[in-house]
């Protein structure tokens, strides 16, 4: 599985869960995603080990250089994580119903970037100058 693929399945488990109104999924995708972001245990990487394959990420990279040791993936994970639990939760443990935007435009920005290749944020995260 590549970045790419993830990217969109992760979009689109987004999407589907708040579509079905499945609150544990949208409490566990963002935990999910803080501890890729932590402990860099990436799926990814872990399918490719067990099929003895090495894929590339197959998103748009901005080719600079790096400042930072820490991996953009890495950061992205940790920055989706908190937008999507942060949004979330002040919806439904605080009743900031005028938050509902958020998860979804993550949901529909998640697939795009899937589909198209092109994850702005991780872009943005690259030009900052992170490997």
């Amino acid at each position: 599985m590549s970045e790419r693929i993830f990217i969109l399945v992760l979009g689109l488990s987004i999407l589907l869960a708040l579509y079905l109104e499945q609150d544990m999924l949208m409490y566990a995708l963002p935990m999910y995603l803080m501890f890729e972001g932590i402990t860099n245990i990436r799926l990814t990487r872990l399918l490719q080990s067990a099929r003895h394959v090495t894929l590339d990420d197959g998103l748009y990279m901005y080719r600079g250089t790096s400042r930072f040791e820490l991996e953009a993936t890495r950061i992205w994970r940790i920055i989706v994580a908190i937008v999507l639990a942060t949004s979330f939760i002040l919806i439904h443990e605080y009743n900031y119903d005028v938050l509902w935007f958020f998860p979804w435009f993550l949901g529909f920005a998640l697939t795009g970037a899937g589909v198209s290749g092109v994850c702005p944020v991780l872009l943005a995260i690259r030009f900052l100058g992170f490997k």
